[in-house]
């Protein structure tokens, strides 16, 4: 919470997804019928993002998240949820941390992690889900 006399560091875009979240995934993930789940975490912030995919005909027709940690976390894997959501797997892949810190209206620098972390679940879920599908 921002105490009085501070100033909020973020853009009105990260405060507003970090707020009101999208794509978030309550309760049980069981209840969510997903076809691939990517985990990251970084130990050195504690950081821990786990991105849900739901693919049909080669796209990504719904995503959902986790996330344990910081608003810019939070408001990383919201807006990530919001880019990947009707792309092709391949177009997917292609979402790089910088076009989420470009979509949020740009993170503080010693946040912009957070939008690494983001990326590299997305792509772990793809990952997954190509293996499990037998996908190259």
């Amino acid at each position: 919470m921002v105490q009085e006399g501070q100033d909020w560091i973020y853009s009105e875009t990260v405060k507003d997804h970090f707020l009101n979240p999208r794509n978030f995934l309550m309760g049980d993930e069981a209840n969510f019928e997903y076809d691939a789940m990517g985990l990251v975490g970084n130990p050195i912030c504690g950081d821990q993002m786990k991105v849900y995919i739901k693919v049909r005909d080669g796209k990504i027709v719904d995503v959902k998240w986790k996330t344990y940690g910081c608003a810019s976390a939070i408001a990383s894997t919201s807006a990530l949820s919001e880019i990947a959501k009707g792309k092709t797997l391949d177009e997917a892949l292609e979402i790089k941390a910088e076009d989420i810190d470009d979509y949020l209206g740009k993170l503080p620098k010693h946040k912009f992690h957070c939008s690494v972390l983001g990326h590299d679940a997305l792509k772990d879920a793809i990952e997954k889900y190509r293996e499990k599908d037998g996908e190259k």
